[in-house]
């Protein structure tokens, strides 16, 4: 057979890539062809559509799981497209993770023996609702799961259907990620907004009143902050007084803080930044602990999404950066802080080492030097600066800079800026990703540099998805 792309076409997935890619195998004019189908998992038979055609291989989005592998079993949570490995038992996921992140790194990094560096893979404490944040969609274009028809004129609130970005799954049970009682009760507020009769968002034709609602939990207080993104389209005949005061009976106290944002950007985002925002009850942030850190968390604010699993991630990460003794005027430095939790949590764990945090973003330091003062961390300072330019702007580090502690965004570090990394001289790094394909690439510079892979450790973050977070200590000899 030949295929084309935006073509439909049944899978049967034999084995598993790194990312959560399923691997099928298909017979072609030209032999066998390789088609690498996101979120799909071996055994299953399933449904897909075409998206990328390479000369080797293809890469195609899931629309169906048509028939389940043997190894899965269907669990009491509803199944939603963030997390399809629900019904797979977690200790298969951690297998098929790992094994697949390994042979990524050891590929693309071209570090031979990397499974000899291996440390550990960490589980996350808690394998259901550990989510802190969920973003919930309207649309008046309904997915019925029953039926497994489409229907238009409805009032769906949920999650986009695989595939789609029109059509939304109600959410009728908890989906094993966020907080239980929260979706258990999601289908009561569905049903409340849709009573006033006021319409849900209508994604091709960009219009309707009820848009998303996004909520972010407390596991400190058990407490939740609710925002409610809505259009201004009809917003005078929506009581929102009402609306949170039912909030607030239906989660008996649980709700912190109810925010109501109205945004009329056409684009299909729950962003605050595209609309304005009012405060209709409670307070505006919610507090958590990480680490034996406080934090206060904004609807806004970056934190991590699964807190528990982060204080694993961070407690490694720091073992390694601890490991060998610092010696008087040793310099410690966080790059790309962000809002300085790691700075704060090196600070915390060795008082006597001077902690230097360093990112490019002025309010993420800003934030970064009001969390340190609230947790009364001293022995840390944030500067914002770039890197390539931190030693000239600041002479007196030149030389004294004994490790870093590196926790770049998704897409790694600049080839450029790694180069600058580099350049300031430091004999150990500690690098934490959320991607480790591209650590791997990173990996290859650092070695060609000098440095040698010491340990590799990876951490489950996101359970029942293709998501892993990894954590190498490199050395120079």
């Amino acid at each position: 057979m030949t295929l084309q792309r935006a073509q439909e076409i049944d899978l049967l997935i034999e084995d598993y890539a790194f990312g959560g890619k399923g691997i099928a195998r298909i017979q072609t004019e030209k032999g066998p062809f390789i088609v690498f189908v996101d979120n799909a998992f071996p055994g299953q038979l399933v449904r897909t559509k075409i998206e990328t055609k390479r000369k080797t291989f293809a890469e195609a989005k899931l629309l169906e799981v048509l028939q389940r592998a043997e190894v899965e079993t269907v669990s009491t949570f509803q199944e939603i497209s963030g997390g399809p490995y629900i019904h797979v038992p977690v200790s298969i996921q951690e297998q098929y993770k790992k094994e697949s992140t390994l042979s990524t790194f050891q590929r693309l990094s071209g570090i031979a023996n990397c499974t000899e560096k291996f440390d550990c893979f960490i589980s996350s404490p808690a394998h259901y609702h550990y989510r802190n944040k969920m973003e919930y969609s309207f649309s008046c274009i309904e997915h019925d799961l029953h039926t497994n028809q489409e229907l238009d004129d409805a009032f769906a609130l949920g999650f986009k259907r695989r595939g789609t970005w029109w059509k939304v799954e109600s959410l009728n049970k908890a989906s094993g990620l966020f907080d239980a009682q929260w979706e258990e009760k999601l289908k009561d507020i569905r049903k409340y907004l849709q009573q006033t009769g006021l319409p849900a968002w209508h994604p091709p034709q960009k219009r309707g009143f009820f848009r998303h609602i996004v909520v972010r939990k407390s596991f400190l207080n058990d407490q939740l902050l609710v925002n409610l993104v809505t259009s201004n389209e009809g917003l005078d005949q929506f009581d929102i007084a009402a609306f949170s005061d039912f909030l607030n009976k239906l989660h008996s106290e649980r709700i912190a803080g109810f925010w109501h944002t109205v945004n009329d950007n056409v684009a299909d985002r729950a962003k605050i930044e595209n609309g304005y925002s009012k405060l209709i009850y409670g307070a505006p942030v919610i507090e958590e602990e990480l680490a034996g850190l406080r934090f206060q968390i904004s609807m806004e604010s970056f934190f991590q999404t699964n807190p528990a699993s982060a204080e694993l991630l961070y407690a490694k990460a720091l073992d390694y950066f601890f490991e060998e003794p610092f010696a008087t005027g040793d310099i410690a430095m966080d790059l790309f802080c962000g809002t300085g939790t790691i700075g704060q949590l090196m600070a915390k764990r060795n008082p006597q080492v001077r902690i230097i945090g360093v990112d490019i973003v002025e309010k993420a330091i800003e934030d970064a030097k009001k969390n340190a003062a609230k947790n009364a961390i001293q022995r840390v300072e944030f500067y914002a600066a770039d890197v390539g330019k931190f030693l000239k702007e600041y002479p007196d580090f030149q030389g004294k800079i004994k490790r870093i502690m590196l926790d770049p965004p998704r897409a790694g570090i600049a080839p450029k800026t790694l180069q600058k990394v580099i350049s300031l001289g430091a004999d150990t790094i500690v690098y934490i990703s959320c991607n480790p394909s591209t650590q791997a690439r990173d990996a290859a510079s650092l070695v060609e540099a000098g440095y040698t892979l010491e340990k590799y450790a990876l951490v489950d973050q996101f359970p029942h998805t293709g998501h892993i977070e990894s954590i190498a200590k490199f050395k120079k000899p």
